[in-house]
């Protein structure tokens, strides 16, 4: 199977359904795992690490799950190619950056995907649309379950699973949720919510994870902590805060609408009209403006069909997926950015214009008591 034929679509996790749709835009589980009695791939040589592909490639292709799933070497990927991946959360940076030995096995659908020879020598990741970390979960565990079978990993009585990193030791898992939140940001409550969830172990991330910027209004809410509790306990802990964030957030909406509904409407009118009209855009003032506007076919100024649109511009519009559309061809910034300018005019000219009326405007903001 070709790349071309896995990314002409959106993933199931971008386009599908699940709870808390508007919010949590998706929910994802990942596993490490190495080798017993074998190098991490940091540490090994160039022969070690091609034996553990030898290895591992063979066992994850064997699943159920991966039936004409899409398999490739990173040596045989292009740059271009392994940015895309990276794009769409289903490899990650330091990933990319790999050579011999490492590979990246994935379904059509774009829910499951394994790492081989990351930092560690499998990893291993399940992403569901919405609130789905249980289910997340029960995908990967079947995954790690069948594979443990076939695979010597190693693993610690008292310590759990050994990994590169000693921070991902015991389960080796990684729970995390990406969310939207423009509310809590339009709010100026971004920074009091991030400081309460850093404060009971919780981590609080941008839009590709761990030393990334949250462009677009995007946040990954993930647990710190492997060692010493138990999957299910901390799936069930992350799981509770994201719901208490999400109520948060639509408590934040709501007030906006309620006492500052002429500024989210402005906000909306000007970022429509911007990306409609615009022939130059880079990739963060577009990720923040179709951010406002897919808060705005949350509060229905859009028709709810315009929402895989918007999610799908999230994607599209990223610097390596331009490329990739442009048949791989090199650009500038300067030509990515009006490219992406004509991506976005074109695909809004099929959605309606707003309808401001969904929203009633006030004629003069209230102003809380420290707005003077």
């Amino acid at each position: 199977m070709k790349l071309s034929r896995i990314i002409s679509n959106a993933g199931e996790w971008l386009s599908g359904d699940g709870p808390h749709r508007q919010i949590v835009v998706s929910s994802r589980i990942r596993l490490a795992r190495n080798l017993a009695r074998t190098p991490f791939p940091g540490w090994a040589k160039r022969a070690e690490r091609m034996d553990t592909l030898g290895l591992i490639r063979p066992a994850i292709e064997s699943l159920d799950e991966m039936r004409e799933a899409y398999a490739q070497n990173l040596t045989e990927l292009t740059a271009l190619e392994r940015q895309v991946l990276v794009e769409r959360h289903l490899i990650s940076r330091e990933h990319a950056a790999k050579g011999a030995g490492s590979a990246v096995v994935m379904n059509v659908e774009q829910t499951l995907s394994f790492m081989v020879n990351e930092e560690d020598h499998l990893r291993m990741q399940a992403i569901r649309c919405g609130l789905q970390l249980r289910e997340a979960y029960a995908t990967v565990d079947k995954c790690d379950t069948e594979l443990s079978r076939v695979l010597d990993f190693a693993y610690h009585e008292e310590l759990g699973y050994l990994t590169a990193c000693p921070t991902n030791v015991g389960t080796g898992m990684r729970a995390s949720a990406m969310l939207h939140l423009p509310g809590l940001v339009m709010s100026d409550l971004i920074n009091k919510t991030i400081n309460s969830v850093n404060k009971i172990g919780l981590a609080v991330r941008g839009l590709h994870g761990e030393g990334t910027e949250a462009m677009g209004n995007l946040f990954q809410v993930s647990n710190q902590t492997t060692l010493g509790e138990s999957e299910e306990k901390i799936i069930d802990r992350l799981n509770d805060v994201i719901v208490h964030i999400v109520e948060h957030e639509e408590n934040a909406r709501q007030t906006l609408v309620e006492r500052r509904a002429t500024t989210v409407l402005d906000q909306v009118g000007r970022a429509y009209g911007i990306l409609c009209n615009a022939h130059s855009m880079t990739s963060k003032e577009a990720l923040n403006l179709l951010s406002v506007i897919k808060l705005g076919t949350d509060l229905g100024l859009f028709p709810d069909a315009a929402r895989v649109t918007i999610d799908e511009l999230f994607i599209e519009t990223q610097p390596a997926h331009l490329q990739k559309g442009a048949q791989g061809q090199k650009m500038t910034a300067d030509a990515r950015d009006a490219l992406r300018a004509t991506l976005i005019r074109a695909k809004l000219k099929q959605l309606p214009e707003p309808d401001m009326t969904k929203v009633p405007a006030t004629d003069v903001d209230i102003k809380e008591p420290n707005d003077e």
